[in-house]
């Protein structure tokens, strides 16, 4: 069995992925580096990440694949699930490996499956842009958590950036500890050193804006004047509005 070490980072995934046509030796495991060496293994490799070669094969991939499925690449890498690298490396040499678009080779069963990720990828992205609810803090910054299953956050940043380009933002994931900063000239990507105050969801009362508090109010009084009591449907309700994302909603926070 051969096997590719590597640093576990898409660029580093592109480089593994020039390395195997350089030594014409094609890995069946990618690990991170560090781990314990499986059990008969006949050949391991480790990865040195290459900006310069990771360039070379994503621009070889551009112009063999149309843009959109090089898009399901870059969401199928941000799925996190594991495999999910070894998916990409076998994809990524099969469209090397043939002067045919392999996109819609439904028979080959990674085909099907890196659409099915992006997709779900996709979706993940989409209920981030939704479901969003920004709080106000003392120094007119809009600070919105996230707990997405998927690592979709930086798939809506093009979206918030356009969306509330007039004012200063943070959007922030709380699972993975990581976000990104508007200041109303450039978006950038953020960590606090000390994030556990965080990772409830609620900014604190004291850093919060003289206002937010009221705010917050006003906008469940009125979630709660908009519902007909006669017309719910608590199944259509969780299936529009999943409740993994209840506890982020200011309008679910009932004790406040």
């Amino acid at each position: 069995m051969t096997v590719f070490f590597y640093d576990k980072t898409f660029e580093g995934l592109l480089s593994a992925v020039f390395d195997a046509y350089d030594l014409k030796l094609f890995p069946e495991r990618l690990l991170p580096e560090g781990v314990i060496m499986p059990l008969f293994t006949d050949f391991s490799h480790t990865v040195v990440t290459d900006s310069l070669r990771s360039k070379r094969v994503w621009k070889g991939l551009r112009g063999k694949l149309e843009q959109n499925i090089c898009n399901m690449l870059s969401y199928v890498w941000l799925s996190e699930l594991e495999g999910s690298d070894e998916l990409l490396f076998r994809y990524i040499c099969k469209a090397f490996n043939t002067d045919k678009n392999i996109s819609y080779n439904f028979g080959d069963d990674d085909i099907p499956e890196v659409r099915k990720i992006a997709r779900k990828v996709a979706h993940e992205a989409m209920y981030i842009k939704q479901f969003v609810r920004f709080q106000k803090a003392a120094d007119d910054v809009f600070f919105a958590p996230v707990r997405p299953v998927y690592n979709a956050l930086p798939l809506t940043v093009d979206h918030f950036t356009d969306r509330f380009a007039d004012q200063q933002w943070v959007v922030y994931d709380l699972r993975r500890r990581y976000g990104y900063y508007y200041d109303l000239h450039v978006t950038k990507e953020i960590t606090f050193a000390d994030d556990d105050h965080l990772l409830s969801g609620k900014l604190d009362e004291s850093l919060m804006a003289s206002d937010e508090k009221l705010f917050q109010n006003l906008w469940r009084g009125y979630f709660k004047a908009m519902t007909i009591k006669e017309r719910i449907n608590p199944r259509l309700h969780r299936h529009n509005l999943p409740a993994r994302f209840w506890n982020l909603l200011t309008e679910k926070q009932v004790n406040c």
